[in-house]
């Protein structure tokens, strides 16, 4: 058990006030109402006496009692019970079986002497049913074995209302509405005295101790248990709290928010009812009374009266805290919501709630400090506080006041440890990270950001450069120097460019590549620098450092003209002026040319041209000194050969002359084709280069999207230069034959064999032969099929011709014309297949039959 101090016990009646010198008589009973406090004693006196409460320089208060009247009550015996009805003026008392009505400031019986007789116990109905302002409900014990019986009472009058049979004879009664909640002989029940419907409890031995039966609130008990135990109970019979543990031998019990108070013979012990635990005892003997008044808890023995001041609940709260005992001060501070006014209790709430996390926190225990901080909506700035240097010199942050701990920073609360720095520090980069985007951040997003910049940068983070290439605010002039402190200069640049200085930051990333400054976070920065400046809005800044990027690689540099967005291509970025900015760079020159002519397939003939002869300069430089016609094909000659094929943009006559005696028969032959020299084209290819699959491929290359007539007459072309007269005769004749049965189709049969000489035999040429008549054939077999169609439709035309002259018409000039609706002014008319009769001129300039959306034949 650890203690906690909720109360203090504050005399307020000693015994000379209340018995002077007598020896005779002790006190029996006590009630307070207001400033107003009664006590009834042995020797059947009422005393009235008047609380003065005063606040002490310590916090408790004490209270002074005046005595104003008292009165005998007639009787011998002592005043066992007394209670306020304030709303009627009026005290019931208690004594010798009779409950009198006095006038609670002078003490007089009522006139008209009303009471009620026969009782053993009485309570107030504190939740009253009768809905009568001017009167009180009492339930008594009824002197009738096992009875209880409900009185109105009024000012001067009482009334019977309801008399109730209990299965036992009950000992202990309290009321709320309609339910009594009983201690019998045995047991303890809920009746509800409207319907006699009864519900146990549990078991109670009035042998053994004494019962205790209190209200505490609406619907709700407070009863001694078996075991030691005050158990709670609602009306419905079932327990919404945990129970406390008490001593077995208590006398009396009150509630006192969140407490529970428990008298026994020596002490007085409080026990939370929010995690039944007993926090305080306090030691006092002969006590034999304990009530709870209006919230006001007042414990007594036979001498003298004593008030249990509890001590405020914030300060409660906060003595937990400084004993570093979290839990419970939360406990506390949740229970005492219902007691403190809504706004007060939020102020309050968070402010313990961030206290107990500055506490965990301190402990090391994170997760628990980060759930409190998000509970209780922390400034982060409070926390950023405790590390040195992280807040922006602009930071216009002052800490909470009061203090929400005790620390100056983060150096005394690890008491210099660099683990526990360590620790801290990365929860806080874990803390800030989560809160950034929340709305915990808002009003000092630059606070929050730059500290996380700070510390991702001592930390050598990874994440450093996720927060700086995505949105942020971190202040330039804090960060930038933080940064450069600890080398970051690759982050630095980042920086900079999210804050619009793109110029600041490409120089420091290229005084990185050039060795400058040392920062190891990129390898490939030079590539980098390539890749921001191709996607640069500023062409200054391209133009700047263009040198720069084309001098380390022409290549690579080449890419932040040829990469660049096509929307920016024009914004100042003409292609002339990038030419001439990359004369001094041959391959990137080519690079770019090749982007302008392939990928963006500009149609201007200078960069065709220019393309075409920077190809060709570095075929003839990388030749050999002596021509070999079966040297591997070169990837810039195999580009030229392409670009001469596919490009129509370029200067023929300007390349063949560069090309005149360079050794470059397969690029002239191009070039003849280009000129529709074909002649001349086939016969370099097959004469110097025999290369007779080339042939073939330029007779589809120079047909190709032409019409049939032009691809024979190439086809026809190359076999009369394979025919014609020149060295390597056979490998041509050898070559002849292989067109012809190749591409058969291509040749006019006739005219093929009129060419070729009388000694080829047939079984030479089989293939081309007889593919040549299954041509024929097929030919004449569709011409047939075409021809036997027509006269077929011919035919069907006649017949329907002849049907239609077979049927008169008649024609008169009350015939109107179905397109003009004008009448026929002579016997000349067109007549539609669906007998619609029309004018001669209107039908000519008609296409469709009248009342008809569809074409039709005129008759």
């Amino acid at each position: 058990m650890m203690s906690t101090k909720a109360f203090t016990l504050v005399p307020a009646i000693e015994r000379e006030q209340l018995l002077g010198d007598r020896d005779r008589g002790s006190l029996e009973c006590v009630e307070c109402c207001g400033r107003n406090l009664y006590v009834g004693t042995s020797d059947c006196f009422v005393y009235h006496f008047l609380l003065e409460e005063k606040p002490s320089p310590g916090g408790s208060a004490t209270f002074t009692a005046t005595r104003q009247l008292h009165r005998h009550l007639g009787f011998k015996k002592a005043v066992s019970e007394l209670r306020a009805a304030s709303a009627l003026s009026r005290l019931l008392v208690l004594c010798d079986g009779c409950i009198s009505l006095v006038h609670m400031l002078s003490l007089e019986p009522v006139p008209s002497g009303a009471r009620i007789k026969g009782a053993t116990a009485f309570a107030l109905n504190e939740n009253p049913v009768s809905g009568d302002p001017f009167c009180v409900e009492v339930c008594i014990i009824s002197v009738k074995r096992r009875t209880i019986q409900v009185f109105l009472v009024y000012e001067d009058r009482v009334q019977i209302v309801r008399e109730v049979s209990t299965p036992e004879q009950p000992l202990a009664v309290a009321v709320d509405g309609h339910f009594l909640c009983l201690a019998l002989t045995t047991q303890y029940i809920i009746l509800n005295y409207s319907t006699g419907a009864a519900q146990d409890l549990f078991p109670f031995c009035s042998e053994e101790r004494r019962p205790i039966v209190k209200r505490i609130g609406r619907q709700e008990f407070l009863l001694a248990g078996p075991g030691g135990l005050g158990m709670f109970a609602t009306v419905a019979g079932i327990s919404q709290r945990a129970p406390v543990r008490w001593s077995e031998n208590v006398i009396g019990a009150a509630v006192c928010f969140p407490y529970v108070v428990a008298l026994d013979d020596e002490f007085i012990t409080v026990h939370s009812m929010l995690d039944q635990q007993q926090k305080q005892t306090l030691p006092f003997k002969e006590g034999h009374i304990l009530q709870d008044f209006e919230g006001r808890v007042i414990v007594a023995t036979s001498k003298g009266v004593y008030i249990l001041v509890p001590l405020p609940l914030e300060k409660q709260i906060q003595d937990l805290l400084a004993s570093r005992r979290v839990e419970e001060a939360l406990v506390l501070a949740k229970g005492a919501r219902r007691n403190i006014p809504k706004e007060k209790f939020q102020v309050m709430y968070r402010r313990i709630l961030l206290q107990a996390g500055f506490i965990q926190f301190a402990q090391l225990q994170f997760l628990e400090a980060k759930e409190l901080f998000r509970s209780g909506q922390l400034d982060v700035r409070e926390l950023i506080s405790l590390y040195p240097l992280l807040l922006p010199a602009s930071s216009s942050f002052t800490r909470s006041h009061p203090p929400l701990h005790e620390f100056a920073d983060l150096n005394q609360l690890t008491q210099g440890d660099q683990d526990k720095v360590a620790k801290c520090k990365r929860f806080l980069m874990s803390y800030l990270n989560e809160v950034r985007s929340t709305e915990v951040a808002n009003g000092y997003k630059e606070d929050i950001d730059t500290a996380l910049l700070k510390l991702y940068a001592e930390a050598d983070h990874d994440s450093l450069l996720d927060l700086l290439v995505t949105e942020n605010f971190c202040l330039l002039p804090d960060s930038a120097a933080w940064l450069e402190k600890h080398k970051k200069y690759f982050a630095l640049g980042l920086l900079y460019h999210y804050n619009h200085q793109d110029a600041a930051a490409v120089q420091l990333w290229v005084s990185i590549v050039n060795g400058d400054v040392q920062d190891s976070t990129r390898s490939d920065l030079y590539e980098y620098i390539v890749d921001f400046l191709t996607y640069s809005m500023d062409p200054d800044l391209v133009w700047r450092h263009a040198d720069w990027v084309l001098q380390r690689s022409q290549e690579v540099g080449v890419q932040v003209f040829t990469k660049r967005p096509l929307d920016e291509q024009q914004s100042g970025f003409n292609p002339d002026d990038i030419i001439s900015c990359l004369k001094k760079y041959p391959q990137a020159l080519v690079k770019y040319l090749e982007h302008l002519v392939t990928d963006r397939r500009l149609q201007k003939e200078e960069y065709h041209t220019h393309l075409a002869v920077l190809y060709l300069d570095e075929v003839l430089q990388q030749r050999p000194c002596t021509p070999d016609k079966g040297a591997e094909v070169t990837e810039t000659q195999a580009k030229l050969r392409r670009l001469l094929q596919e490009s129509d943009l370029y200067r023929v006559h300007f390349l063949m002359d560069r090309t005149r005696g360079a050794g470059l028969p397969l690029e002239s032959a191009i070039l003849h084709g280009k000129l529709e020299q074909h002649e001349e084209a086939l016969h370099i290819l097959v004469h110097e280069l025999a290369d007779f699959p080339a042939a073939e491929d330029y007779c589809l290359w120079r047909s190709e999207g032409r019409d049939p007539s032009y691809r024979q007459r190439l086809f026809h072309l190359l076999l009369a230069v394979y025919l014609g007269p020149g060295p390597a005769a056979p490998e041509r004749t050898v070559a002849a034959v292989d067109l012809l049965n190749r591409h058969t189709v291509e040749f006019d049969a006739a005219q093929v064999l009129q060419l070729l000489p009388g000694t080829w035999s047939v079984q030479l040429l089989r293939p081309f032969l007889t593919g040549a008549v299954r041509d024929s054939i097929h030919a004449r077999r569709t011409t047939q099929v075409a021809v036997g169609l027509a006269r077929s439709e011919n035919l069907i035309y006649k017949y329907d011709k002849m049907k239609l002259k077979g049927s008169s018409v008649r024609l008169s000039d009350k015939k109107l014309c179905q397109m003009c609706h004008n009448p026929f002014l002579e016997p000349v008319f067109v007549r539609y297949p669906n007998g619609g009769l029309v004018h001669t001129h209107c039908a000519a300039g008609r296409h469709t039959e009248p009342s008809s959306p569809s074409a039709g034949a005129r008759t």
